[in-house]
């Protein structure tokens, strides 16, 4: 089915019917009904731990520069730009909680350690960007966050 010349996404479940909630997309249910998606999926399900390393090192950059974005140069945000820049924000520290925990502090020794005392700084910074937006801090994470990757 297509609405205004792109596919029609459709959330099925119990209330029509079915046991289990599924995406339907001109017929199509699963991982067939959103390409990308599976995608992602695959590629993450095949990646090697260095390689998902750096995939978060991505993701936090790019929701990094999405909040830096929207923050802008100045000192108050748009109002309207709030939300997305907490979301932003928020996926940013997901993805530093996500490295915290995939450190091996047996196999690491003192590397691993800096690194969680690094990750715990980014944490926080990006906690206090959130709450003062202020895109400098916002910024600094970012760079260094690009210079580990």
């Amino acid at each position: 089915m297509f609405m205004w010349g792109r596919p029609l996404y459709v959330q099925v479940g119990a209330f029509a019917g079915r046991e289990s909630n599924q995406t339907v997309v001109e017929g199509k249910t699963g991982m067939n009904a959103n390409p990308l998606a599976a995608y992602r999926e695959t590629r993450v399900k095949t990646a090697s731990p260095g390689q998902l390393i750096v995939m978060l090192y991505d993701e936090a950059i790019k929701q990094l520069d999405t909040a830096a974005r929207y923050l802008g140069d100045d000192s108050k945000p748009r109002p309207e730009d709030i939300e997305r820049i907490n979301a932003a924000l928020g996926k940013a520290q997901d993805v530093v909680t996500e490295l915290m925990a995939s450190l091996d502090f047996e196999a690491g020794g003192d590397i691993a350690q800096d690194l969680f005392a690094l990750y715990v700084w980014f944490g926080r910074e990006v906690l206090e960007a959130n709450i003062r937006k202020e895109v400098g801090r916002v910024k600094s994470v970012r760079k260094m966050m690009a210079d580990l990757r």
